[in-house]
């Protein structure tokens, strides 16, 4: 999937869409559609690119829970929710931070280093709300294979998964890709840790069946509630979920500011709309967030991306062969990134490597020595990751380009 063409194609079926859904039959309007359809941000805006530079790594290793290892460096922004939702008093915590940087871990791991503390108390110690049960299925997973490879979690602490949907062969014990989804076994014993949509929250507050799956929760049983994507409860859906959470923490008796709430978002969080973010939050858990409660991103400047990389390639596509730069000339996306390849590092990706590994580790540090690549981090907010995205909009926006900086200008 080529962006840039995928961008086309969705444009061109909302034109056509339009151009048949408001024929024009009036002379005196005749044009009105194709003017403004051909008008430059009449209808269509973008499409966008959006680039970023890597996360800032985290300074305690992988050891930040002792008998809860990581089999990766935490970034730093995960290392401060783990700092606030850790310990015998977690504070609530909103984690705003963009796509792929990793929002699960930050509630996760706390959770389980509770539940570890806890382990052989009885009762749902936290609960995990999902706006798609697609998404609780697959962090059911994530989940499983995390408790199962665990020495001190695996038989001492167990999550449940209590969706709408149902298995053929519901699971009824944990193994290493899939926690409990038997609904009958976790009413018999409720899990550590619950993971559920809020429609079927619900019904698990009203039901009579699922009576037995809070029976064994004390007040202070439930110390975590999260919502991950906090960002789609808005609106009557989110009043729904803020009157929903109020009515579990009064079933369940819960004293007032005793349970951390969670909430995630990768939407969320701009410096400019923080004291909103928190207002919001406070309204939908009904809890307090003091003001240093959400966690944002943090990620490297270009400079210190670029510092350990020396210059090596400075060559750019030549003139005659500046066609060889459209995507749309190309078959699929696996011709064109091979042919990015051999035109920007002059070697070819061999056709039975593509599905491997190594060639894009080592794309990574080719592209921090090209000279065309640097000089477009630096210039552009954020940073190409990849070249081969910043590629894919080139002949298109070749003049947008050129009007942001002196120093693009130099290299077109």
């Amino acid at each position: 999937m080529i962006p840039s063409v995928l961008a086309q194609h969705v444009r061109q079926g909302v034109e056509d869409f339009l151009r048949t859904t408001f024929p024009v039959s009036t002379p005196f309007f005749n044009g009105l559609i194709e003017n403004l359809l051909k008008e430059n941000g009449g209808i269509f805006k973008g499409p966008y690119l959006s680039i970023q530079l890597p996360f800032r790594q985290g300074k305690k290793g992988s050891d930040f829970f002792p008998k809860i290892p990581f089999n990766f460096t935490p970034f730093l922004h995960q290392e401060k929710a783990f700092e606030r939702l850790s310990g015998m008093k977690p504070r609530s915590t909103i984690v705003a931070t963009g796509t792929g940087s990793g929002k699960t871990e930050c509630f996760l791991y706390p959770i389980l280093e509770h539940c570890h503390r806890h382990r052989g108390e009885e009762g749902i110690k936290a609960v995990v709300i999902y706006p798609m049960n697609a998404l609780a299925t697959d962090q059911a997973g994530r989940i499983a294979k995390i408790i199962w490879n665990n020495e001190h979690l695996r038989g001492h602490v167990t999550a449940g998964l209590y969706v709408g949907q149902s298995e053929r062969e519901p699971c009824r014990v944990m193994s290493s890709d899939s926690i409990i989804t038997n609904k009958d076994t976790m009413r018999l014993q409720p899990p550590d840790i619950l993971l559920t949509n809020y429609k079927m929250l619900d019904y698990l507050l009203v039901r009579a069946k699922d009576f037995p799956l809070w029976k064994r929760n004390g007040p202070e049983t439930l110390r975590f509630l999260v919502v991950d994507e906090l960002h789609t409860f808005d609106g009557a859906q989110g009043t729904d979920l803020a009157c929903l959470l109020r009515r579990l923490k009064a079933r369940l008796r819960t004293p007032q500011e005793f349970v951390c709430c969670v909430g995630t978002s990768a939407t969320l969080g701009g410096e400019a709309e923080q004291d909103s973010l928190l207002d919001y939050a406070g309204k939908i858990f009904g809890e307090s967030f003091e003001e240093s409660a959400t966690i944002n991103e943090l990620r490297l400047s270009a400079g210190e991306f670029l510092e350990r990389s020396l210059i090596s390639r400075i060559d750019i596509v030549p003139e005659d062969e500046k066609d060889k730069l459209d995507p749309e000339s190309y078959d699929g996306y696996r011709e064109y990134i091979r042919a990015q390849h051999k035109l920007w590092l002059g070697a070819e990706i061999p056709e039975e490597d593509f599905e491997k590994d190594e060639w894009r580790v080592d794309l990574c540090e080719k592209l921090r020595s090209h000279l065309f690549f640097r000089t477009s981090s630096r210039c552009l907010v954020g940073v190409l990751v990849a070249m081969m995205i910043f590629l894919v909009n080139w002949k298109k926006s070749r003049p947008d380009f050129r009007m942001l900086s002196p120093s693009i200008k130099q290299i077109f």
